[in-house]
């Protein structure tokens, strides 16, 4: 065994919580737990002691937590309370938001597209036919409708369009200057965004500094 301390034992006004190294080998944690105990005997004697175990990152089956009990049970005066993990980090691509999801068809007129997250469309937005997001819009096609993106307050959701003509754009709570002032006749794909709190657009091809991560979703 080196000399990395593998087991932490602080106290606190519930009682006693031992940190226990998420890193080296189990065999040696329960070493050192022993070792523990049998160096401090005299401190872990008298009234009873409530413990708490704190595993951080590792996670283990409930006959391991069992080991661990069980050495703590030679004093009969520490009284395991709980034996937590960490809860495990959340994957970014599971994060709610962060899902580019794909569709194929036409939004006619009269018809409302409503999706959590990210969504590209291939295909058009007829004029009368709406999509609203929580995350960005991106239409490969004509878009002649409404998009309202970032509808839960995302200031930085985007709309883009292979063809800018919308009847009105609405990001997070910021509405579109008049329909005709988004007009145009470029043959690039184009998309709006909030700058300093004011609608505004731009060639695809600039989104790249703006948004590196935008060409990053996995799962496309």
């Amino acid at each position: 065994m080196t000399g990395k301390t593998y087991v932490t034992i602080k106290g606190t006004k519930e009682g006693l919580v031992f940190l226990l190294d998420d890193q080296c080998e189990f065999v040696d944690l329960l070493d050192e737990l022993n070792a523990k105990l049998d160096k401090h005997v005299q401190q872990f004697t008298g009234p009873i002691v409530h413990i708490f175990i704190k595993l951080g990152a590792r996670h283990l089956e409930e006959e391991d937590k069992e080991r661990i009990r069980a050495i703590l049970r030679r004093q009969g005066n520490l009284l395991i309370q709980s034996i937590e993990s960490d809860p495990p980090a959340a994957d970014p691509v599971e994060i709610p938001g962060t899902s580019l999801h794909t569709m194929t068809g036409i939004v006619r007129s009269g018809q409302t597209l409503e999706y959590s997250g990210h969504l590209l469309l291939l295909g058009d937005v007829n004029p009368g036919g709406t999509i609203r997001c929580t995350g960005d819009v991106y239409i490969l096609g004509a878009l002649r409708g409404a998009v309202h993106a970032g509808i839960d307050g995302d200031v930085d959701a985007i709309i883009a369009a292979s063809l800018m003509k919308p009847t009105q754009l609405r990001i997070a709570e910021i509405i579109s200057r008049p329909p005709d002032e988004w007009t145009s006749a470029e043959p690039w794909m184009e998309y709006a965004f909030l700058r300093d709190g004011t609608m505004a657009i731009d060639k695809m091809t600039s989104l790249s500094r703006q948004r590196k991560e935008v060409m990053q979703f996995k799962g496309v």
